[in-house]
């Protein structure tokens, strides 16, 4: 005999009988938890990255890696935007490694004593002084462009950290009004390669479901029409939906605060400018904090001001909750720690090459960095639960 249950009406756990949902777990029988903030994801990304230009230590280096691709591991959805992180990975290993082909072709002008090589030695006229063609090619000169290529892959890692994990979408409509023009040509970069990379994957995956050759260059030549028509397809729907939406409609404000806002905004990106100059540099640690601060300030002020020339609603927006501010403060304090720890011990996250010094991994800036994975356990990605059949 059937039991009878009520109708379905709101997920599983309505239609299913009490004794069954007690099977399952509180979380999931419950509400998913919201989201986080796209900014979030960007602003912890942004900080790790921040990290790894303070230092050259390849153990460090590699810990701001590992970080990442843990966070991504465990807090990316799936969707086809959230796929670009591998893509990225590839980038930085062929910066890396294009950084070392130069460096061994062109050589260096510091001095080393660790041969590993003579290549051939080109001539070249008298205007190219200073740039030579083979010749000796040490280890200090590995080393170095070793170094510099390992630091700015992993800041492309960390970039791709953060298109992995926050929604482009959302991130737009997280925007200010006065930033909304440019956010969407950003948007629509950003989200290029992820959806160009989507279209291959699928249509090289049809190509093989009916047997013709999708390798070589003869199936990327029949790839690659697809794909274009995909993204003039995409970009035709783009443009009717935001005609649609009444976009680039604009309020009338008073020629007032158009110029307050001008000023305000154009003051604080030079702000901003001058005191990120002023914490680079040796002379200016003094007044770059406060600089800089100023600066932010009246350019969010600008920003606010402006965004009253752009009425926008918003569906739903994204609240920037308690976990929001764990995220970005985690990455911030690895930013911050890593900064610190580059002006206490630089030999400790600048290890020497001349004379050769073997890196050696610095505990509490290693702790600091590790601080980058707190992301993961408060902010996993959320599991659909399976539906279980309904008990006869």
């Amino acid at each position: 005999m059937r039991e009878r249950t009520a109708p379905r009406t709101g997920g599983w756990s309505s239609a299913a009988p009490s004794w069954l949902i007690a099977q399952f777990p509180a979380p999931l029988r419950g509400a998913a938890a919201p989201p986080l903030h796209p900014g979030a994801w960007w602003l912890w990304a942004l900080a790790l990255g921040t990290a790894a230009t303070r230092t050259t230590n390849p153990l460090l280096l590699a810990l701001l890696i590992a970080t990442s691709a843990y966070v991504v591991a465990t807090c990316r959805p799936n969707a086809p935007w959230a796929r670009s992180y591998s893509v990225f990975f590839k980038l930085a290993l062929a910066v890396l490694l294009v950084r070392l082909v130069f460096a061994v072709l062109l050589g260096s002008p510091l001095p080393g004593t660790h041969v590993i090589v003579t290549l051939p030695e080109i001539p070249l006229p008298d205007w190219a002084q200073g740039i030579r063609l083979g010749g000796k090619v040490t280890v200090e000169t590995v080393l170095i462009a070793f170094y510099d290529g390992l630091r700015l892959a992993t800041l492309l890692i960390c970039v791709g950290a953060a298109n992995s994990l926050a929604n482009p979408t959302r991130l737009l409509k997280s925007l200010p009004g006065a930033l909304y023009e440019i956010g969407v040509a950003v948007v629509v970069a950003l989200t290029y390669a992820p959806n160009l990379i989507a279209d291959v994957q699928r249509l090289r995956a049809a190509r093989r479901l009916r047997g013709r050759p999708d390798t070589g260059f003869r199936g990327l030549l029949q790839v690659a029409l697809p794909v274009l028509e995909g993204a003039l397809e995409r970009s035709v729907a783009l443009a009717a939906a935001m005609d649609a939406r009444g976009y680039g409609r604009t309020a009338d404000v008073p020629p007032r605060v158009r110029r307050t806002t001008t000023a305000l905004t154009l003051g604080g990106l030079l702000g901003v400018c001058a005191g990120t100059y002023g914490l680079l540099t040796a002379d200016g640690g003094t007044y770059g904090l406060p600089v800089l601060l100023a600066g932010v300030v009246a350019a969010l002020a600008g920003l606010r001001l402006g965004s009253r020339r752009s009425p926008r609603t918003r569906y739903r927006p994204d609240r920037w909750d308690a976990r929001a501010w764990l995220v970005a403060g985690s990455g911030a304090a690895v930013a911050a720690l890593l900064t610190l720890a580059a002006d206490r011990t630089p030999e400790a996250l600048n290890p020497g090459v001349i004379p050769l010094v073997a890196p050696t991994l610095p505990l509490w800036p290693a702790a600091a960095v590790l601080l980058g994975l707190l992301p993961a356990f408060i902010s996993p990605t959320p599991r659909t639960p399976a539906v279980p059949k309904e008990p006869s």
